[in-house]
């Protein structure tokens, strides 16, 4: 006789899946800080991103500067000082208002910086240096150098701003499919029980790629991770190739 297999019998313990983890399993007691509710990511991170973005663009020339040059400065340094009011420490206080303005900080971080690449595209084409080319090709490396820096920080926001929802989300645990897959992520050996992603992370993402011009050991697994992460490659391999191209077509 064929011995009867009970397939309604529960898994044990071990094995079953948390309810915030669907299709993996995790030991009892050990579900990962990025998949559960946590006292959410702190503040400082963010806010050291963004002032120096800020610094950035009042350091440019002011031939690279977006016109009016202190109107968006202005307005990013407004909306910083109104959120970091609202969540000094960490990001806990959650409201449709935060979110939105917390957005549009982003999108004018970024949108000051893409007005400098089109500007920095625009006098590369079309710009003599001059009686300088020295001084000329040291002016145009370091602007390059400061929008290139930017251009990171920018979609280091979006990545962050973004990814599973966001800080509040993230902290809620609301969304358990991660839009950047991060090595932690994918072996929880190797972090603490404590970690998940942060800022710095997310810096470090953006960094890579506008280096390395694709994914290194991180994965976009979102379609709007993936084209977002297209996007800046193209944004940075344009800014690099123009910038050194003509920087030393300028030198004697």
């Amino acid at each position: 006789m064929h011995e009867h297999h009970d397939h309604t019998r529960p898994e044990p313990e071990h094995h079953r899946i948390s309810p915030h983890v669907p299709g993996l399993h995790w030991d009892p007691g050990k579900i990962p800080a990025w998949l559960r509710m946590t006292s959410g990511e702190p503040r400082w991170p963010v806010t050291l991103g963004v002032l120096l973005a800020i610094a950035l663009q009042l350091a440019l020339p002011d031939r690279y500067a977006l016109k009016p040059r202190y109107l968006l400065p202005v307005l990013e340094v407004a909306l910083l000082a109104g959120l970091i009011a609202a969540n000094p420490v960490r990001f806990q206080r959650e409201h449709p208002v935060i979110r939105w303005a917390s957005i549009i900080l982003t999108l004018m971080v970024a949108a000051a910086n893409f007005g400098s690449i089109a500007r920095l595209v625009h006098q590369i084409l079309h710009h003599h240096e001059g009686n300088d080319p020295i001084n000329y090709a040291q002016t145009l490396l370091g602007s390059g150098l400061a929008i290139w820096i930017t251009n990171v920080l920018a979609y280091a926001l979006f990545y962050w701003q973004f990814d599973r929802g966001g800080p509040f989300a993230r902290a809620q645990a609301r969304k358990p499919y991660p839009d950047f897959l991060f090595p932690q992520m994918t072996d929880p050996s190797k972090a603490h029980d404590e970690w998940e992603p942060g800022f710095v992370d997310y810096a470090y993402l953006s960094f890579t790629n506008s280096t390395a011009f694709s994914p290194t050991d991180t994965l976009p697994m979102s379609s709007w991770a993936k084209m977002t992460m297209m996007s800046q490659s193209v944004v940075s391999l344009v800014t690099v190739a123009l910038v050194a191209a003509r920087a030393v077509n300028a030198l004697p």
